[in-house]
């Protein structure tokens, strides 16, 4: 199987897991799962996100998911419990189905991680 199809098909599992799980199997977008992870690393999953912190704990995905690829480096933990990241390296253009390839591979990479996939 090539890397693009057992990509495909990690994916295609980890989504319908996480659907099945979170959303009575309606399936779920990428910024759902971003916002997935999000709580998993900010560690704040029963309590109610205003907006602004909504976008932040997205933010929080992408800089952990992105981690691994050198891209970011974990920082600290403020006094409230967020975790933060450094830059460092600037994210190179991506066209629009290279970003949603990278962010589907860090997505199926991180819960391969967490043993959430096989």
């Amino acid at each position: 199987m090539s890397d693009l199809n057992l990509l495909k098909d990690r994916y295609e599992t980890l989504v319908k897991k996480l659907s099945e799980q979170f959303s009575d199997a309606e399936e779920l977008e990428v910024d759902q799962l971003l916002f997935i992870v999000g709580l998993q690393e900010l560690g704040q999953v029963h309590r109610k996100f205003s907006k602004d912190e909504k976008i932040n704990v997205i933010h929080i995905a992408i800089c952990r998911l992105l981690e691994p690829y050198g891209y970011y480096a974990f920082s600290h933990f403020d006094e409230d419990g967020w975790p933060h990241y450094t830059v460092l390296d600037q994210l190179p253009f991506l066209k629009s189905g290279e970003q949603s390839r990278l962010m589907k591979e860090a997505l199926v990479q991180y819960f391969l991680e967490k043993g959430y996939l096989d």
